[in-house]
């Protein structure tokens, strides 16, 4: 990205997107080998978010002042002090300050001016950051706006009949509601999860797409985010996410 002398905000926020995407799976659906691979023992470790969508926990460049910004150091050193919740909200919350750097530094050195600055910014803004979508508050944040609004629309419909699988197999086999009952309870279900963001991606599209609930934290997440097939729903009676799977493991 940085061999061309020039780049629009389109490519700028590309950019951005995709080293985003990286850290969120690093945080969410990943978030074992992340764990792992940060070792107290080791030195100063950062983590990135790569162009390709992946991501990497390494060494700080050498050279100083580095080419371009660096995430914050030594992410490794704090998580054995802490809260394993607490440890990827606050590796969250720098990862989206090192992604804002990044984008702004682009902006300087591509000469944006005030307007492109501004567009830029409003397109990041219109993503949740990597810390609402680690901790859930960007789910809170569309309920709120959903009950508000009252407008659960299509998605909302076509979400409900995707989950279905999953949410019928924990229905215990002896519970039998009247009809007007399970109309209303189908009624509150579209209206609470028609708008909810992937707790892997962060993304609210996919109205199309099979969806999945944790039973544990009550976050929602496509399918193909966390690897769960309809098929698969179908026989799981507790589903935990990645992150509630791996809170589960001796410190």
């Amino acid at each position: 990205m940085e061999g061309r002398g020039t780049r629009s905000v389109e490519e700028i926020f590309e950019d951005f997107k995709s080293r985003r995407a990286g850290i969120i799976k690093a945080l969410t659906t990943d978030v074992e080998d992340f764990y792992r691979q940060c070792d107290p023992e080791k030195e100063n470790l950062c983590l990135y978010g790569l162009l390709n969508e992946k991501w990497e926990v390494n060494l700080p460049v050498e050279e100083v002042p580095p080419e371009l910004p660096e995430p914050v150091l030594g992410i490794n050193f704090a998580r054995d002090g802490m809260q394993e919740k607490d440890w990827l909200s606050l590796v969250a919350v720098h990862s989206d300050t090192w992604l804002l750097s990044l984008a702004f530094y682009f902006g300087a050195r591509f000469s944006f001016d005030k307007t492109d600055r501004k567009r830029l910014f409003n397109l990041i803004n219109e993503l949740p950051t990597v810390y609402e979508v680690v901790t859930g508050a960007a789910k809170k944040q569309v309920k709120e706006k959903s009950s508000v609004s009252n407008n659960s629309g299509s998605k909302s419909k076509s979400s409900s009949k995707a989950r279905a699988p999953e949410t019928q197999s924990r229905q215990p086999k002896a519970a039998v509601q009247p009809k007007d009952e399970e109309e209303g309870l189908e009624e509150h279900d579209e209206d609470e999860h028609g708008e909810a963001m992937c707790g892997a991606c962060g993304d609210s599209n996919g109205a199309d797409e099979f969806w999945i609930c944790c039973d544990i934290c009550e976050k929602w997440f496509h399918g193909k985010c966390v690897k769960i097939t309809p098929a698969r729903a179908e026989h799981i009676k507790q589903y935990k996410c990645p992150s509630c799977s791996s809170n589960k493991r001796a410190r």
